[in-house]
């Protein structure tokens, strides 16, 4: 399966080339393919704000990259760089509150500063840090798709019906993707007739990116708006609601894209297997439960207009981008350490001690 995957790759999103970050803008697709190219945290930090790049671990490996471009410009500045730095931290932490992969790769990053030996090159040593972040997700999608196909195949062998939220795929990681690259390993062996993707109101990643990435593979897609999911299901065959997580906590709830809450009631309504992908750097074991986890929301204009025309009058906008799917109604959360069923604390507790599994 590896193999498979590694020749049908097409998409990436993020490049580390020339001493820059440069970032596929994920805001002009399917129409246009423009890559931008950053040189300071500051501007790597108004991408992620700004949506050019987006999907919870491709947020962190870009905040990754922004402290090696931090590092470089303070230590150019000269003074007291180190101290200089934290500002390029905090205005990269502060660019979206809810995916947790941002905070993990900046703490992964902040400790490498820590380690740092006196003869070390900061640059030098912090780049490789942030390309194995980079590396390591796309090691941990290749295993999450196996994994997952593993469990479709044991679960139903024959063609399946999948229906996906939002967009998970080479788009959103440092690799294939999460729910997308379990939804590209099933369909090379053999096991998907159909993908249904969901719209993704109100920035259509799922009209604009899911349904690009999986066209231009050959994989049989059709689009339905969001509200159409429990039509679906009832009608078409679904057997698996595949999806990704921006953060899980210590209980297996599920914060992931606005609309994902609905899916899962409904999955469950009409006898549909849910399942969560998503790295263990989106498991977040400080916080108990999805109550605990910040939920952006975002200026209501968003909702309000369309292609930049007002498409409401005289009333406001209530914007939420993120939902948190209690643990009860999720049948297998896949990470690239395995699979947990049916997740409580203790599951999750369990897992986040095993060893990576590749």
């Amino acid at each position: 399966m590896r193999e498979q995957l590694l020749a049908a790759e097409k998409v990436k999103a993020i490049e580390w080339r020339d001493g820059a970050l440069h970032l596929l803008d994920q805001r002009v697709l399917p129409f246009e393919e423009t890559w931008h190219a950053y040189h300071s945290a500051a501007a790597v930090a108004e991408a992620i704000r700004a949506m050019v790049v987006r999907g919870a671990p491709a947020i962190g490996i870009s905040a990754a990259y922004g402290v090696v471009l931090g590092v470089r410009v303070r230590m150019a500045e000269g003074g007291d760089w180190r101290a200089a730095l934290e500002a390029d931290f905090q205005v990269l932490a502060d660019s979206r509150p809810t995916a947790v992969n941002l905070f993990w790769a900046l703490n992964r990053m902040r400790e490498r500063l820590q380690r740092l030996k006196v003869d070390e090159n900061p640059i030098m040593a912090l780049e490789a840090e942030a390309i194995g972040i980079h590396q390591s997700d796309r090691e941990a999608n290749l295993t999450m798709a196996q994994l997952g196909v593993d469990l479709i195949r044991k679960h139903q062998g024959n063609l399946q019906n999948l229906l996906t939220h939002c967009n998970t795929g080479a788009l959103a990681t440092g690799g294939f993707g999460t729910a997308l690259g379990v939804i590209r390993a099933a369909y090379l062996d053999g096991l998907v007739e159909r993908v249904y993707a969901d719209e993704t109101r109100p920035w259509l990643q799922g009209s604009r990116l899911t349904a690009w990435e999986l066209a231009n593979e050959g994989i049989p897609v059709s689009l339905n708006a969001d509200s159409a999911a429990a039509h679906l299901m009832k009608t078409r065959g679904i057997t698996w609601v595949i999806v990704g997580a921006d953060r899980i906590t210590a209980n297996g709830d599920v914060a992931n894209k606005i609309g994902t809450y609905q899916l899962a009631v409904n999955a469950m309504h009409h006898g549909v297997r849910f399942m969560v992908v998503a790295p263990s750097s989106t498991i977040d074991m400080a916080l108990e439960s999805g109550d605990d986890i910040p939920i952006e929301e975002r200026d209501g204009r968003e909702l309000l207009e369309l292609n930049g025309q007002r498409v409401a009058a005289g009333v406001e906008a209530v914007n939420p981008v993120f939902d948190v799917t209690p643990a009860d109604l999720i049948d297998f959360i896949v990470t690239e350490k395995g699979v947990v069923e049916r997740p409580d604390t203790a599951k999750m507790t369990q897992l986040m001690c095993r060893k990576r599994l590749h």
